[in-house]
């Protein structure tokens, strides 16, 4: 599978919310779409990256921006995440990690010399037309929401 590129249309994804409910990537098409992948639920950088979101919620508002996060956990877990950080944007499990193999994300890791499958840290921005307008590889937590806005102008 090819890894999307900025200009191209986003991949389509179909997954079960943080609440279990079913969302479409297509239902935001007329906003601008915040869709940042991230390893796993409640760990420092994830957390980390999440609380910065929250924290410019308002921001990503009157930009007509949408906020949106994938990992490999289960509803449960992101319904817990959410709701233990008060975060205010969707969290999508991907338990099967299809959107993060349709984006490019799911990639082996190595950490104490082990090599494993997970996701790399990536953040997309796509426009109201459904295409991809940036992509951020390898995100560094820090100060990553405000280089989020930017993108967006």
């Amino acid at each position: 599978m090819s890894i999307p590129k900025e200009g191209s249309l986003a991949p389509p994804i179909s997954l079960n919310t943080d609440s279990g409910e079913h969302f479409d990537l297509s239902s935001l098409k007329g906003k601008n779409v915040v869709l940042y992948f991230y390893p796993k639920a409640d760990t420092p950088g994830c957390t980390k990256e999440a609380c910065e979101f929250r924290d410019n919620s308002k921001k990503f508002s009157h930009a007509n921006t949408v906020v949106v996060g994938v990992s490999p956990d289960q509803s449960s877990a992101q319904a817990k995440f959410k709701a233990r950080f008060n975060l205010p944007f969707t969290l999508l499990a991907d338990p099967d990690h299809k959107a993060a193999e349709a984006y490019g994300v799911w990639k082996e890791k190595s950490m104490y010399g082990k090599k494993y499958m997970g996701i790399e840290r990536t953040t997309f921005v796509i426009d109201p037309e459904g295409k991809i307008k940036k992509i951020f590889p390898k995100v560094k937590v820090e100060g990553h929401a405000e280089q989020v806005l930017a993108a967006i102008g």
